[in-house]
């Protein structure tokens, strides 16, 4: 397998997670001592060190704080031996996620504040070409200013690169509906798809549910949809009428932060490595069981070459 330099390049944001953990059962509406703890997190930086951690080049296009504490983001992902180079260290540039979880290790309740993510198209148009002339697909949060979306597209059609979507917040990302049918495969959750669509998919039967969202497809004229089912598995869904099922693997849950990141960065890393929709959904279905079982919010590092794990 021949990398190119810049390898899969992921486009999007960062934020800094404030986690708390209940020491006992977790109590909605009383007090819960426990501990809080400070990680980086974002969609996309969480992607671009998964796939950093299996071994395959990656390159991240993105800003961070002027701050010591946007210093020590940029270092960890050269420490992960991700292309830092075309980072911007700016004012403000990370947002932060505040997130508390019960004592299962299920997500509770959240708030974001997300940053002004517009510098990073400065970035594309200073260095667009270079960056995605030299890569090999492209990952891109879907959610981003319009104006940076318009711009990945022309650029990965212009070198012709494969254009992988991920989300962090899907209200935002269906304003932009004209935009994702220019991307090969769009990754998402059960209640994502639902936002996408604008129906509840939450009661229905996985097979039930891949004929439906197989007519949604192809009515909005998108390319290909992966969506994660939680402990259900995962199902993909292509405009030529193909589709098909992944189980989940069975695993101890401590904590579920950033497993649809490690999905996302293991099924686009085995989509622009040859493998097919089921072997690059495998592969992220045991990305996502390594960090369900850890208090990470990235899979580990891998020492076997990432196509063995398929």
């Amino acid at each position: 397998m021949i990398q190119r330099k810049n390898g899969i390049v992921v486009v999007g944001a960062i934020f800094v997670d404030i986690k708390g953990f209940p020491q006992n059962t977790y109590i909605p509406d009383g007090r819960n001592a426990g501990y809080i703890e400070y990680i980086h997190g974002g969609v996309a930086r969480n992607v671009v060190e998964d796939i950093a951690n299996l071994g395959l080049n990656s390159t991240f296009v993105g800003i961070v704080d002027n701050t010591a504490l946007g210093k020590d983001v940029k270092q960890h992902l050269q420490n992960r031996n991700v292309n830092t180079d075309y980072m911007k260290s700016i004012e403000n540039g990370m947002g932060t996620w505040l997130a508390v979880f019960d004592h299962n290790g299920e997500l509770a309740g959240s708030v974001s504040q997300r940053p002004d993510l517009m510098p990073i198209y400065s970035i594309l148009e200073e260095y667009g070409d270079t960056i995605i002339e030299n890569c090999d697909s492209v990952v891109a949060e879907i959610d981003m200013d319009e104006e940076i979306v318009d711009k990945i597209v022309d650029l990965c059609r212009k070198y012709n690169k494969k254009l992988f979507g991920v989300v962090s917040n899907m209200n935002i990302a269906i304003e932009r509906k004209d935009l994702l049918k220019q991307f090969d495969c769009l990754i998402c959750n059960q209640l994502e798809s639902s936002i996408l669509f604008s129906r509840d998919y939450g009661e229905i039967s996985v097979e039930e549910l891949s004929y439906t969202l197989l007519d949604k497809l192809q009515k909005a004229e998108f390319n290909s949809l992966i969506v994660t089912l939680g402990e259900a598995g995962s199902l993909y869904v292509k405009n030529n009428k193909e589709c098909g099922f992944c189980q989940a693997r069975k695993i101890e849950v401590k904590d579920t932060t950033g497993a649809g990141d490690a999905f996302c960065a293991g099924a686009s890393a085995g989509l622009t490595y040859g493998k097919s929709m089921l072997e690059a959904m495998e592969l992220g279905s045991y990305l996502a069981s390594c960090v369900i079982a850890s208090l990470e919010n990235v899979c580990p590092c891998f020492i076997l070459n990432f196509v063995k794990n398929v």
